[in-house]
């Protein structure tokens, strides 16, 4: 391989590792409820995902959303990310409440003339971030 070769070669590396990881992203993010309770971080392997309101005595703390970037991602990662952000409210649980695909954009498509407006869909998902007493 010759010296001017070796900069495309690794240059085509780095930019194809980025490709893979960046289809396999989930963004998360979320709201504390106002004038709800306000604890320390947990730590995120201890939180529970459930798909149903636990009957053990807890409190709201607030909602977490993720969207993940593709719709083959797969749901361990998407458990993964609502675990670390409800873990940064100090939650013990993060209960499900809403799991779709809409609308979450749009794009423009086509050349100057011939132009049209795409929507674009991903998958939203909401959690109840919770604290047991």
């Amino acid at each position: 391989m010759s010296i001017s070769t070796k900069p495309l070669v690794l240059f085509t590396a780095v930019a194809a590792l980025f490709a893979l990881t960046a289809c396999n992203t989930v963004s998360t993010s979320h709201t504390q409820d106002i004038g709800g309770p306000r604890f320390a971080a947990s730590d995120p392997a201890q939180v529970q995902i459930l798909r149903t309101e636990p009957t053990r005595a807890h409190v709201r703390l607030g909602e977490v959303h993720a969207q993940p970037s593709d719709t083959n991602v797969e749901v361990s990662k998407i458990e993964d990310a609502l675990r670390k952000e409800a873990a940064k409210m100090g939650a013990d649980a993060a209960v499900v409440v809403y799991d779709k695909t809409q609308v979450t954009g749009a794009q423009i498509v086509g050349g100057w003339r011939f132009r049209s407006v795409e929507t674009v869909q991903g998958r939203i998902i909401i959690a109840v971030a919770i604290k047991y007493q």
